[in-house]
């Protein structure tokens, strides 16, 4: 699934940095449910790009004029800020360029926009957390006029949200179950809201791809969950041999039915369980083991619940962490026990012996 998405992302970016033509550029919208790993198969590609695109060009931007400084950056990565308007999606985006903002009106911050993606020869620009645009303020309206416009300039844009086809960024929708592809109606609400066809615009610049979580009911389905595993197992840095860790047995099984297949949930409970396993010594994850915890919503603090980011955790229900029953450890609890039964009164001291005035007097001679 990863893999599709990463091959729909690169097609479109590199279809727009290879072209040459004065124009609006097509982007692409990754749409998912929270915690299914859309910004880091965003980012993966775009790493794979970015490496590519250097490399092509030498490392250095080909339009940057000779005595100049030379600042590339082929892509840049932003965050949609939780209430974020025109102003503060500009700063954004300055941030990650390194630019001085202070004192800027819109129209400055729009300008200063464009000559700093042109300079540092941007070619794709990611906006994540797009969903958390509403559209029901004025200001939401704003920020989706001004993403309208940066397509004009020659940078591919890259949308990642969470239920993006039924958020009003585009119309509502549905999926063909045939083709997997979204399929929207006619425009039916127009004079609701101050940009009626937006969303219609945004509709036809921009190809929507959904990065769905693991299923678990198809053999191609089950070996595309033991590659992700496997992949996992050459991550882990504990001191036993990690080959088999998370894929021999029923671990697959029960990996599946903590997480639904979902990544980043699946994430959270190995990185838990490897915490546990190098603080008891075992250096192995076991079902045992990963039952003794489960993932809540504050493991992912970085997702807007508000903009339904949290994915939904399966339940689970921890079971008590298990004492030591080594040897030595039973045999410090039995012999606990044994005093606690029966109290051992300590023996008295013998009084210390007392010396005669003439015995002291004959030592104290003998030593002079």
């Amino acid at each position: 699934m990863s893999e599709r998405v990463a091959h729909a992302v690169l097609a479109r970016v590199e279809d727009g940095a290879l072209s040459h033509k004065a124009g609006t550029r097509g982007g692409i919208m990754v749409n998912g449910d929270g915690a299914q790993g859309k910004t880091e198969t965003v980012c993966e590609a775009l790493a794979c790009f970015q490496e590519e695109w250097l490399a092509l060009n030498n490392y250095a931007n080909p339009d940057a004029m000779p005595g100049t400084r030379d600042l590339v950056a082929p892509v840049a990565y932003v965050r949609c800020p939780v209430k974020a308007t025109p102003i503060s999606t500009c700063q954004r985006i300055l941030d990650f360029y390194g630019e001085d903002y202070k004192g800027m009106r819109l129209e400055d911050l729009v300008r200063t926009v464009k000559t700093a993606v042109v300079e540092h020869a941007t070619k794709a620009l990611v906006v994540d957390d797009i969903t958390r645009l509403k559209l029901h303020r004025e200001a939401d309206h704003d920020v989706l006029d001004l993403i309208r416009e940066m397509m004009s300039m020659p940078v591919t844009l890259i949308l990642v949200g969470v239920g993006i086809p039924t958020s009003g960024l585009l119309r509502e929708g549905r999926r063909d179950p045939k083709t997997r592809e979204w399929i929207y109606g006619p425009l039916k609400d127009r004079g609701r809201s101050p940009n009626d066809h937006a969303a219609s615009r945004h509709e036809r610049r921009f190809q929507v791809v959904d990065l769905d979580p693991f299923r678990y009911s198809r053999p191609a389905e089950m070996e595309a969950w033991m590659v992700h595993l496997r992949r996992l197992e050459g991550e882990l840095r504990l001191l036993n041999n990690t080959d088999g860790m998370l894929t021999d047995g029923g671990m697959p099984e029960y990996l599946f039915s903590r997480t639904k297949g979902v990544v980043g949930i699946l994430e959270k409970l190995i990185q838990h369980g490897c915490r546990r396993a190098m603080e008891d010594k075992s250096e192995h994850l076991t079902k045992d083991l990963l039952n003794q915890f489960t993932v809540t919503p504050d493991d992912l603090p970085d997702l807007d619940a508000d903009s339904g980011e949290q994915p939904n955790i399966p339940r689970h229900d921890p079971t008590p962490k298990k004492k030591a029953t080594g040897r030595i450890e039973q045999r410090v609890l039995r012999t606990q026990c044994v005093r606690t039964r029966r109290p051992v009164t300590p023996t008295p001291r013998p009084p210390a012996p007392r010396y005669s005035a003439t015995l002291c007097e004959l030592r104290l001679s003998r030593r002079i």
